[in-house]
Parts: C-alpha cells; structure tokens; sequence
C-alpha cells in the first residue's frame, strides 16, 4: 500500500505474516471502493459515543481544512496552498464535538475550502445517510461561506460561523468548539501514514485519515 506502484516499493512496507503486496492492496482498494472503510468508521464513532454515554449519532458537525505536503513525483491533485505556504493537498473534515472524524474528503492544496467541503455533505436530492440523521447544525470560519454556507441551508441546517475572541484580546485564544478539530489535525501527526500525503490517488489518502480515526476511537471505547 505504499505510492509508487511497484513490487519494490510496496513489499518492504509489509510484515513478513502478510500475504503478498498485491493481495493485500487488492483488498484495501475494493474496501476503499465499496465503502467497507467508511461504515467501519462509523460503527467504530456510534460505539465511542454510547462508551461516552451520548447518542450515536452527533447533532453538531464542524468542519475545517489543513494543507499538507504531497511526497514528490506524485502530480494528482496537487496544488499550491499560498496562505499556508504548502505545496501539496488539502484535507477537509467533518468531525463531532467528541473528537470523531466522520466524514474525509482530499484535494489538491489550491482549491477554495468552500467548494472543495462541499463532497463533505450529501445533496438535496440524494438519500440522507445514517450518520447525518440527527444533524441539524455545521460549524465553520468564515472560509465556508458561499457555496458550503448554501448547501448545508438546503439541506434544512443551520450554518454556525465560530466566533472570534474580541480584537483587543492578547496572546491566544482558543476559538469556541473549532479548537476540537485543531486538536483533531495535532492527533494525526501521531500517525506516520499521514503526517503528509504518500498516496498517489487523494482516495487514498482519505481512506487513511479514516483508519487512524478508527485506531483512536476504538481504544478511547475499549478504556472507557
């Protein structure tokens, strides 16, 4: 499962107990593909949230983006981030206010947060998924506003702008709930498959971001 696509850059990356390179990145494909990892996330978040003795599903969404370096000679949805000063891609969340990851979506670094989150939400025409079935607000920065602020309106939710400490205000500050998914972003950089992207598809990517979430929310539902 490494980038590059040939034998000598996948199979130094496996344990020698796994079976050879090509069987295990056929599976992780078709489980990409199929959305095997995505309801495995899901399952793994509703059973964290009734360990925390809260419903399974979250009623509050919050949504952010961090540009992170994409490893050289990978050229797929590569872009120049200019306000973070990243060559590479950008990765939107949607997490809850308990540190879950539930939805991922990656693109190339230049693209406009409001846009590029829009892949985050199901349209108005599309079947609600389960996750989404209590979700009645998304909070947000201002990077939001436009084209993400009018989906989520179709949708019947209510978009929340975080709001900002007063401008008189010394040293830092915290911004009220949107702190979670900074925190969220520092978590990540505890698992060496994402620190940057090595992924040739943004798919890819996504799929890991999704398997480190897996990783965390099951130990914090096996300690409670």
């Amino acid at each position: 499962m490494a980038s590059y696509g040939s034998a000598a850059a996948y199979s130094p990356n496996l344990p020698t107990c796994f079976p050879p390179w090509p069987a295990v990145y056929y599976y992780f494909a078709q489980w990409r593909a199929d959305g095997t990892f995505e309801r495995l996330n899901q399952a793994s978040n509703r059973a964290d949230q009734l360990a925390q003795g809260r419903l399974p599903k979250p009623s509050l969404a919050l949504v952010d983006a961090q540009s992170v370096k994409l490893a050289p000679r990978l050229g797929q949805q590569r872009g120049f981030d200019a306000h973070k000063r990243v060559n590479g891609r950008k990765r939107q969340l949607l997490c809850d206010k308990g540190r879950r990851i539930w939805r991922v979506v990656v693109h190339a670094a230049n693209g406009h947060d409001s846009r590029g989150a829009q892949a985050l939400l199901p349209t108005r025409r599309q079947l609600r998924p389960a996750w989404a079935s209590r979700l009645r607000s998304v909070l947000t920065d201002r990077a939001y506003q436009g084209h993400f602020a009018q989906q989520v309106q179709a949708l019947d939710w209510q978009h929340q702008l975080a709001s900002r400490p007063p401008t008189d205000t010394r040293g830092f500050v915290p911004v009220a709930q949107r702190w979670v998914v900074e925190r969220i972003f520092a978590w990540l950089n505890c698992f060496r498959r994402v620190v940057m992207d090595f992924e040739r598809q943004p798919a890819s990517h996504a799929t890991w971001l999704l398997i480190a979430n897996l990783t965390m929310s099951l130990r914090r539902a096996s300690t409670s």
